[in-house]
């Protein structure tokens, strides 16, 4: 049997997306937002709200990295989700994060998460930002020996929306696009 739930998009995993920016200054600036899916093969929609400080940089720049967090920065990560760019000027100097800036966008890359979407900005919707990624960029020991990305070793954390939990993405269990001609 089945129990009723209240309404949420309760897709889960949910990646778990740092949005890095660069604000007036040109110091960094990095959100963590659980609410972004793929909207395209080449965008991502981006649900953040006008009143967070990344959202402004954004609409000034027009560009931004989104990068997947992983459980060895989860503290980090966390963090950059609980204050406010609005409030604490200097919230990622506080984490002992490093970054370098995008050879592709006016955006930050932050060096310890191992896959970088870099982003330019297509439109601000009631719903969300939406962004084309122009690029991807991830850590050369992530790759194995036929170049494919070893994703079950970076410690990706998908969010749960349900408990608020944070849980460690990993164990490939099977291969897209095969598993399913055993019913063929």
């Amino acid at each position: 049997m089945k129990k009723n739930l209240k309404p949420l998009p309760g897709i889960f995993p949910m990646p778990v997306l740092m949005i890095g920016t660069y604000n007036e200054d040109g110091s960094v600036d990095v959100m963590n937002a659980a609410w972004g899916m793929a909207q395209e093969m080449t965008q991502l929609k981006l649900c953040l709200t006008e009143s967070h400080k990344t959202v402004k940089n954004m609409k000034r720049t027009g560009y931004c990295t989104v990068s997947l967090a992983t459980e060895k920065y989860m503290a980090e990560s966390d963090y950059l989700g609980l204050v406010s760019a609005n409030n604490v000027t200097d919230k990622f100097e506080k984490t002992g994060l490093h970054s370098v800036k995008s050879e592709n966008v006016d955006a930050p890359v932050i060096q310890e998460y191992p896959i970088c979407m870099e982003c330019k900005v297509l439109g601000f919707e009631e719903d969300g930002t939406l962004v084309e990624v122009v690029n991807v960029l991830a850590d050369e020991e992530y790759f194995d020996e036929n170049g494919k990305l070893k994703l079950d070793e970076m410690g990706i954390l998908a969010y749960d929306p349900y408990g608020h939990g944070y849980y460690k993405v990993g164990n490939k269990v099977g291969q897209a696009f095969s598993e399913g001609k055993k019913l063929m």
